[in-house]
């Protein structure tokens, strides 16, 4: 054999070794696929500031299915609802545990089954202009599309949120200087804040969210009322929602299999400490009935 064939055997030998020797190690392991968690701050789900940061029910289910999902690298990002919306149209592996099942989503998004059963969206008014919407109220439920035709009153909402589909295709035929739209991720406490200030009378949200920022503030919760929307459920369910790719109906498919054993009592109860004491017992009695398959 010629000086030159035994060189090249030697080095091709030592490239060999080295592979092999490589793989072995721990940071040689095929890289995890890269999992991004989309949050917003949405109080009773999650709470990125205040007295009870970090505790809402999303804050404690998140760490609950990271565990159980360890082939992927997880990573926690904070977005607006516009932000959030178009990660999950890029081809990427983006997930949403707080979403609203809507038709457009829908187009864009692989949704896991329901995971949480939440009171529904309604109308906030402060106690000094409850008087503006007593036509409009009957059992303690308010006409919300009479109440827009009949005044010039203006309605804060969170630009790109789904307040459940009936109230989402309400707000498609509304002009748009009945609507003052807030983008940003403090979008909810600022439409508080500009409520106070009365540059606009009504907000549409959810009671427990609009509670706690309220609290928040130092404001008393006595000062406002809250009016569920005639002919919207009591309740409207969250999920899970990944972008719709082969990457995320996998992970969607992992996502349902844990949620099994976590949707029926556990995240409920998590819920519940966030409501009025007087709907605590309501919600928890009626929660059972939300998903009577589960095990």
């Amino acid at each position: 054999m010629s000086k030159r064939r035994r060189l090249r055997g030697r080095m091709l030998l030592s490239l060999l070794s080295c592979t092999l020797l490589g793989a072995s190690l721990p940071g040689a392991a095929w890289a995890k696929e890269r999992m991004l968690w989309l949050l917003r701050d949405l109080p009773p789900l999650t709470v990125f500031e205040g007295s009870s940061k970090g505790q809402g029910v999303v804050d404690q289910l998140l760490p609950m299915l990271i565990e159980q999902m360890p082939e992927y690298d997880h990573s926690i990002i904070r977005v607006n609802r516009a932000r959030g919306n178009q990660m999950l149209q890029e081809q990427r592996l983006a997930c949403d545990p707080t979403l609203l099942w809507t038709p457009e989503r829908a187009r864009y998004v692989h949704f896991s089954q329901p995971s949480l059963g939440v009171l529904s969206s309604g109308l906030l008014i402060r106690q000094q202009d409850q008087a503006l919407l007593t036509p409009y109220v009957r059992n303690q439920e308010v006409d919300l599309r009479a109440l827009l035709a009949g005044t010039p009153l203006k309605l804060g909402v969170v630009a790109e949120r789904s307040y459940s589909p009936p109230v989402d295709a309400l707000l498609k035929t509304l002009p748009d200087q009945t609507l003052s739209r807030h983008y940003g991720n403090d979008a909810v406490s600022n439409l508080l804040e500009m409520q106070k200030r009365q540059r606009l009378q009504l907000l549409l949200g959810y009671w427990p969210e609009a509670r706690y920022l309220i609290q928040q503030q130092g404001w008393q919760t006595s000062d406002y009322r809250f009016y569920p929307i005639q002919g919207v459920a009591r309740y409207q369910f969250i999920h899970v929602g990944c972008a719709d790719t082969p990457l995320g109906r996998e992970a969607i498919s992992h996502i349902d299999q844990l949620l099994k054993s976590l949707r029926r009592e556990t995240l409920p109860n998590l819920y519940a400490q966030w409501l009025d004491p007087e709907l605590r017992e309501r919600y928890l009695q009626e929660s059972r009935q939300f998903f009577p398959d589960s095990h």
